[in-house]
């Protein structure tokens, strides 16, 4: 029976066909993860956008105490306008700058 296992052919994959299946898989899976990446990357890019869309302007009014047109306490307000950040929603690229020729040294 041992010998009759070992002879029997039938339902064996060929290495040939072994290299194809898991060449294909591998490429697969390399193309899989690189749109996970894609996907994960453009979220954490929706995530800053809305970060950065934060208002945090802040006022606050000033009093004062007045008694007989004379002034006892004063306190003055504040006011704090948010601005646009550098990169908000995208405005500035990342990237490599071309190569450039090496100049010539200055003395």
């Amino acid at each position: 029976m041992l010998r009759q296992m070992w002879n029997d052919e039938a339902g064996f994959v060929v290495s040939a066909e072994l290299v194809l299946v898991s060449s294909m898989l591998v490429i697969g899976l390399i193309v899989g993860m690189s749109e996970v990446q894609h996907a994960v990357v453009s979220e954490l890019n929706d995530v800053a956008d809305a970060i950065g869309e934060i208002n945090q302007s802040y006022s606050y009014p000033g009093f004062s105490k007045k008694d007989n047109y004379k002034t006892h306490a004063q306190t003055s307000g504040s006011d704090f306008e948010d601005q646009k950040d550098d990169c908000d929603q995208n405005q500035c690229d990342i990237a490599c700058d071309a190569p450039s020729n090496e100049s010539r040294k200055s003395r």
